[in-house]
């Protein structure tokens, strides 16, 4: 399923699957999203989402910090609090 971000007046909206084919893209988008000052993603539409998921956050986290920003990722999925359980890595997304 193709992923997309999409900015709102909220911040930038995910969708379709956070995986292996979709993170390069996901990374880049979100990337030019905090070009654009969005700094809240919102997963709720995001349908499926594995480890490579969790790098195109832990990725957005870096460049947000190397822009003196900080994101904050909201509606996570179930699977994705799973996945940073099982990596052990909850404490370092800034989920809600």
């Amino acid at each position: 399923m193709k992923a997309q971000i999409e900015a709102n007046t909220a911040g930038a909206k995910v969708s379709g699957s956070m995986t292996m084919d979709n993170a390069a893209g996901l990374l880049a988008q979100g990337v030019a999203a905090l070009g654009e000052g969005k700094t809240c993603f919102d997963l709720s539409a995001v349908a499926d989402i594995d480890s490579s998921g969790l790098a195109v956050l832990f990725g957005w986290q870096r460049a947000a910090s190397a822009q003196g920003k900080t994101i904050s990722i909201t509606n996570p999925p179930r699977n994705l609090r799973s996945l940073a359980d099982v990596y052990g890595v909850s404490d370092l997304l800034p989920l809600s």
